[in-house]
């Protein structure tokens, strides 16, 4: 990793997981397979700010530390990349077990626990996927009613004044660091 750290990625600790290092990764990794409009790729960790923003919408009085959880959603992508879903799956198992081994150092490394509760992590799932109909109807070029049979239409009052932003990297990367050191200080 840029830090220095080794990571070890079959058997991650949470001492070798830096944020700068997650924040750096995921803002270089592309969205949709960087099929996108725009002069940038759509990061992941544009992505993450959003569905963060969006779990907090949907849940105003969860704590910080689920609104964490929801930042670090897709946290292990900054080394396994993000893979469309039919990829995923062609891949196996193997894939899926790699990312709850990432995602639970991850998590320790930031004082939650390895698995989020099924209720959070369902809550997560929602915003997550109001975050991809909100891309794949304003940047990877889906029609709504096509967005809406593979995501589910949101609530407009849920996405009503947020835009998505295509930047660069550096840019989301700063304010995925920022965010996560807000989170960490209300923990």
């Amino acid at each position: 990793m840029l830090s220095g750290r080794r990571l070890d990625l079959l058997d991650p600790t949470p001492v070798d997981i830096e944020i700068e290092d997650i924040a750096h990764g995921l803002s270089f990794v592309a969205r949709w397979n960087g099929q996108t409009q725009g002069d940038f790729a759509y990061s992941v960790a544009e992505h993450s700010l959003l569905v963060e923003n969006l779990y907090s919408r949907l849940n105003p009085k969860a704590p910080a530390k689920w609104q964490l959880a929801a930042l670090l959603h897709d946290a292990p992508e900054y080394v396994i990349g993000d893979m469309i879903s039919p990829v995923k799956n062609a891949v196996g198992p193997g894939y899926g077990e790699l990312d709850l081994r990432l995602t639970a150092a991850i998590h320790l490394r930031f004082g939650l626990p390895a698995a989020v509760p099924l209720a959070v992590k369902k809550q997560i799932k929602k915003a997550d996927k109001i975050s991809a109909w909100m891309e794949a109807t304003r940047i990877a070029g889906f029609s709504e009613a096509e967005a809406n049979r593979f995501f589910g239409k949101p609530d407009a009052s849920i996405i009503d004044g947020l835009e998505l932003r295509l930047r660069p990297p550096m840019d989301a990367r700063n304010d995925y660091l920022a965010r996560h050191a807000e989170l960490l200080a209300l923990i």
